[in-house]
């Protein structure tokens, strides 16, 4: 359980944020969880009522959270890329954009196809996984320069980007966000 993550969702079905099993007996406790879905059940147990009756929350994987603005806001805003290249690496399921092969996290980097230093962007449409020999031979060239792109970059969406994010997804997790996944996510292939 302590490894667990819940999936918070808007009142919409709408994936917004993995959060700890704490964080969901909050919601829980406060009557925020609008509806829930999962066949597991994670059961807490409190304190002792007055008549000796032990209070306890059942939480289950997935819970769809009402009335909060935080939820609209972070939907209005873009999917972040991370420093770490983790989302990065695993969207292009660590394959080289230019030679094609498959390399662990180690021997990976990102790479900008249009480089920085000719003004190019930290964003999911101008960055790519290399394999650090293919990234140090294109240098600050441009893809037309060095070699075509094997595959092209895209903005995962809400559910793909929670499903790369996600640390020990469960099957029901897993099965919810894969559902809203589009045809041309590579986490289909």
């Amino acid at each position: 359980m302590m490894n667990t993550q819940i999936l918070a969702l808007d009142i919409a079905g709408n994936p917004f944020d993995w959060i700890a099993p704490e964080d969901a007996i909050l919601y829980y406790a406060l009557g925020k969880v609008a509806w829930e879905l999962g066949g597991r059940e994670f059961v807490f147990r409190g304190g002792y009522s007055r008549s000796g009756v032990q209070s306890k929350i059942a939480v289950k994987p997935i819970i769809a959270i009402a009335g909060s603005e935080i939820m609209t806001r972070m939907f209005r805003t873009g999917l972040p890329l991370t420093h770490q290249n983790d989302l990065l690496f695993k969207r292009d399921r660590y394959t080289c954009a230019y030679c094609g092969n498959r390399f662990a996290h180690k021997e990976l980097s990102r790479d900008h196809i249009l480089p920085r230093s000719r003004g190019g962007q930290d964003t999911w449409m101008n960055c790519v996984t290399a394999c650090k020999r293919c990234n140090q031979e294109k240098g600050n060239l441009l893809v037309e320069q060095f070699r075509p792109l094997i595959y092209v970059p895209y903005v995962p969406c809400r559910a793909e980007h929670y499903l790369l994010s996600g640390r020990n997804i469960l099957a029901d997790q897993h099965e919810y966000l894969a559902a809203q996944l589009p045809k041309h996510s590579r986490m289909l292939n």
